[in-house]
C-alpha cells in the first residue's frame, strides 16, 4: 500500500488542529495524522528554564531527518514508531507511539511545508491563515489550558519568537501551498478537501 500524503501547514492558532480533527472525524479508519510537533529535538543536556527559551518556531528545533525518514517509511506502508514530545516539561519523552500506514496520511504542523524535502513527499498541500489577533488569542487559550503555562511566559515567547519567526519561517510557505483557507471551520474548503479524499479512496479500490 501506498499512501496519500496531505501537508497541513499555517500559523500558531491558525485552525490547523480544527481542520485536521474534522477529516479524522470524517474517515476515522481511512486516515492517520503525524504531528510534525512531536519530533522537536531532545534537549536533555539543557535545564527547563533553557528549554523554555528555546526558539520552536525555527526549522532548527525539529528533527526534520528522522521526520523525513518516518515519514518515507509511513508513506511506503509501514509502521512507524513516532516520538512523543511533552509541551509541559519542554523535551522529548522516551515514549514513542506506534502508527499504522493508512491510505491517507495528513501531515500537521507550522512548519510542515518549510522543507522542500517534505513537500516533495506531498500529493496536496495545505496552509491555513486566520487573523494574526485571532490567533495569538487561541494560542494563550491553548497554553495556558493545555500546556500549563503562564500568560506573561505566553507573551514574552509570542514577542521574541512565534511572531518573528512567523514572518520568516511560516507566512512564506503560503505560496508553496495548493489550498489556501481561511480558518479551519471553513465549511467550502472542508467539503472540497472531503470530497478530494473520498475520491483518492475509491480511485485506489479500483
Amino acid at each position: 500500500m501506498k499512501s496519500f500524503v496531505i501537508g497541513i501547514a499555517g500559523g500558531t492558532g491558525s485552525g490547523k488542529s480544527t481542520f485536521t480533527n474534522r477529516l479524522k472525524a470524517e474517515f476515522p479508519e481511512e486516515l492517520t495524522v503525524v504531528y510534525y510537533d512531536n519530533y522537536y529535538k531532545a534537549q536533555n543536556d539543557k535545564t527547563l528554564e533553557e528549554r523554555k527559551r528555546t526558539n520552536y518556531d525555527s526549522p532548527d528545533s525539529l528533527d526534520t531527518e528522522l521526520f523525513l525518514k518516518q515519514l518515507k517509511r509511513l508513506k511506503s506502508g509501514k509502521e512507524i514508531e513516532c516520538p512523543v514530545y511533552d509541551f509541559m516539561v519542554y523535551n522529548r519523552t522516551d515514549k514513542v507511539t506506534r502508527i499504522k500506514p493508512h491510505p491517507i496520511i495528513l501531515v500537521e504542523g507550522i512548519l510542515a511545508l518549510s522543507d522542500a524535502r517534505l513537500r516533495n513527499l506531498m500529493d496536496i498541500k495545505i496552509y491555513v491563515e486566520a487573523d494574526a489577533d485571532e490567533r495569538i488569542l487561541r494560542r494563550v487559550t491553548r497554553d495556558v489550558k493545555e500546556r500549563g503555562r503562564d500568560l506573561d511566559g505566553i507573551i514574552d515567547q509570542y514577542l521574541t519568537t512565534v511572531k518573528p519567526m512567523h514572518y520568516i519561517y511560516v507566512e512564506p510557505t503560503k505560496a508553496l501551498a495548493d489550498f489556501v483557507i481561511n480558518g479551519g471551520k471553513n465549511e467550502v474548503a472542508f467539503m472540497m478537501v472531503s470530497n478530494e479524499i473520498r475520491h483518492i479512496l475509491v480511485s485506489s479500490e479500483l
